[in-house]
């Protein structure tokens, strides 16, 4: 899809750099899954309780998110590489408020899980569109300079994540755990107004036919992706793995045989760099899952600080990730940002193992502190570098898949902080998690040096 197809219709002339009335939506519309990911977590115990419901059923509430959007997030990226960024953005985002009355006047665990599905999926096709929308720009302004508007949509991501504990605790203060569904509402409001009269349209000439879809790929990649990340939730069905596999075989054959696949195997096989992206935001983003909900766990079980307190604790993460974000955004500099990522997070981990129920308070928030860092920069510079390395015609697809590697370290660090805490958040099991958390960055530390393709990673140029 080129820029031809993307052009907009304005009533003035279009600006000669990047339009800078997109970032308004792209940014709104790409928080609504961190801000619902986030805001759930103060409202699990109230929702058990109004339901009578065990924290074994609440969590489902979690997960079905996590499931729903990285299935979503590809699968909706090739749409929108297909059918063009503003359709896809107006469908998703409108969505997201019908997903939101629905799970304000859920009458039952059930429905509110439904609710929290199609929260999932609604919230799938901001961050593919924006990716979308970014490339798109380059091309027609030939100015490729995306490092501020991608750093905008990081921090923006960080930012609502950090807050929406908080947030979602003042909602369910003023009205009830309801609240954090209603409140999509007006956000979902505001982003179609704004989508509606800033996004770019697609001429029907430029909008690929419907019978392109490749619908069996995409269902033999839900199978396979669902059945997977079931099991790593602690499902103990011998056949999920067997049907995860199965289904990659399928998967793998179909994609290799259409003409114009869901995911194009051929290309993305013979795009290392690209699959060196993915791996090194799963292991990222592994130890990062695995700290914030194993630390947070032993914080209250084994240190013994109430829940406030140990959200507190958690602060210095957040600040110190938000300002290597912000400090370190406007520059590329994807290797080095990967390097420092990757060994400072190997440092924190170490650190991890010298902690105990006695430390000292300032110590407990240096380590949260040295484990943001990372976080500011290992994501930014995946983002940054599938950017660079995606085919541009399939950039929101390739977007999409990104995040859908994040879920799979959220999935997976969840699999092992339970495992580690068979019985509860001891001392030694946070050691333990945290020799799995080191194994895991060195790995990423080792796959940066190791991949030639990051030393020449840089901007493009002209379109």
């Amino acid at each position: 899809m080129t820029v031809r197809l993307l052009k907009h219709r304005r009533s003035g002339p279009a600006p000669a750099g990047f339009d800078r009335r997109l970032i308004a939506p792209m940014v709104l519309g790409s928080v609504l899954n961190p801000i619902n990911s986030s805001m759930i977590a103060v409202a699990l115990v109230p929702i058990g309780t109004a339901f009578g419901a065990p924290p074994a059923l609440t969590a489902w509430l979690v997960s079905a998110l996590y499931l729903a959007t990285a299935v979503g997030q590809p699968v909706v990226g090739r749409l929108v590489d297909m059918f063009g960024p503003r359709l896809l953005y107006l469908a998703g985002t409108a969505l997201v408020g019908i997903a939101g009355l629905l799970g304000a006047l859920a009458p039952s665990l059930g429905a509110l899980i439904a609710a929290r599905v199609l929260l999932g999926f609604g919230t799938s096709a901001a961050y593919p569109a924006a990716m979308r929308l970014t490339r798109s720009e380059a091309e027609r302004t030939g100015q490729d300079s995306p490092a501020g508007v991608l750093t905008a949509l990081s921090v923006a991501n960080q930012t609502v994540a950090a807050i929406g504990p908080a947030l979602g605790g003042f909602l369910i203060g003023v009205g009830g755990w309801r609240a954090i569904f209603t409140v999509n509402v007006p956000l979902s409001a505001a982003c179609l107004v704004l989508g509606a009269l800033r996004l770019p349209r697609t001429p029907r000439s430029g909008r690929a036919h419907a019978r392109g879809l490749d619908l069996p790929g995409m269902a033999l990649f839900a199978v396979m992706l669902v059945s997977l990340m079931l099991f790593l939730t602690g499902i103990g069905l011998w056949w999920l793995p067997v049907l995860s596999a199965a289904a990659a075989t399928g998967f793998a054959v179909r994609e290799l045989r259409v003409p114009e696949p869901f995911v194009d195997l051929r290309v993305l096989g013979g795009n290392l760099p690209l699959i060196a992206t993915y791996v090194r935001q799963l292991l990222g983003y592994t130890t990062s899952y695995a700290f914030l909900y194993g630390f947070t766990q032993w914080l209250e079980e084994g240190r013994g600080l109430h829940a406030s307190t140990a959200g507190l604790v958690l602060l210095p993460l957040s600040a110190a990730a938000l300002t290597v974000s912000v400090l370190t955004g406007r520059r590329e500099a994807v290797r080095s940002k990967l390097l420092v990522g990757a060994l400072v997070q190997v440092i924190g981990c170490a650190a991890l193992l010298l902690v105990g129920s006695g430390t000292a308070l300032w110590a407990l928030l240096a380590v949260g502190a040295v484990l943001g860092v990372p976080q500011g920069l290992i994501g930014l510079a995946n983002q940054n570098a599938l950017y660079r390395q995606a085919p541009p015609e399939r950039i929101a697809s390739a977007a999409g898949l990104l995040r859908t590697f994040t879920y799979l370290g959220a999935l997976g660090s969840s699999a092992a902080t339970a495992a580690f805490f068979a019985h509860r958040a001891d001392t030694p099991g946070l050691h333990q998690l945290a020799l799995f958390m080191l194994a895991g960055s060195v790995l990423l530390l080792a796959t940066v040096p190791a991949d030639r393709s990051l030393r020449v990673l840089a901007p493009t140029g002209k379109a």
